[in-house]
């Protein structure tokens, strides 16, 4: 002891958050209309979508837009709910998240009035412009300015995306089959 005149007290201060025992909030979706579209709020009004989609980074690759309701207000669009509820379990600082049960009446009514648009993400597939460009070309009668390596080559990714794919539905099968995947 540094005094003698300091008696011998313990002080703990308990913690304001227990990060060990965290648990994501149990959020029922089941009676929301899009149950994979949540409400982004309470943001700048300087952000833009790229900022937002900074933000839920994590979930783009799983599949997310934005549909922009107001300056301050944006609609999350993910693949699915189970994405959509993790996403409302998570916390961000510069934004704030509600499911669109809770959300506020103008974005209800986005939801509802563009409901054709916010169908649950998906990437896009890749695509060639060959088909198009052939189309193009024998509907006016001109002989094409692509080189023969050039079709070759673009021809070569055709076969090889198709080849992707066909092995892509051979594993879902095999997956639902309950196959070993080493002998796809």
């Amino acid at each position: 002891m540094l005094s003698g005149n300091v008696k011998n007290r313990e002080s703990i201060q308990e913690p304001r958050f227990d990060y060990y025992n965290h648990e994501v909030p149990d959020i029922d979706l089941s009676d929301c209309e899009f149950p994979h579209v949540i409400e982004i709020y309470d943001f700048p009004q300087e952000f833009r979508t790229e900022d937002l989609l900074r933000i839920f980074c994590t979930y783009q690759k799983k599949g997310f837009d934005i549909k922009w309701v107001d300056d301050t207000h944006a609609l999350g669009v993910f693949s699915s709910p189970i994405t959509a509820r993790d996403a409302l379990g998570s916390k961000h600082t510069m934004v704030k998240i509600r499911p669109l049960s809770q959300a506020t009446r103008a974005a209800k009514a986005k939801a509802r009035a563009y409901a054709e648009f916010l169908q649950p993400a998906k990437e896009r597939p890749e695509t060639s412009a060959a088909l198009a460009r052939r189309l193009v070309i024998s509907a006016l009668g001109v002989r094409s300015k692509q080189s023969k390596t050039e079709r070759e080559a673009e021809l070569k990714k055709l076969r090889e995306a198709r080849e992707r794919k066909r092995l892509e539905a051979k594993q879902r099968e095999a997956i639902w089959e309950g196959r070993d995947q080493s002998a796809v």
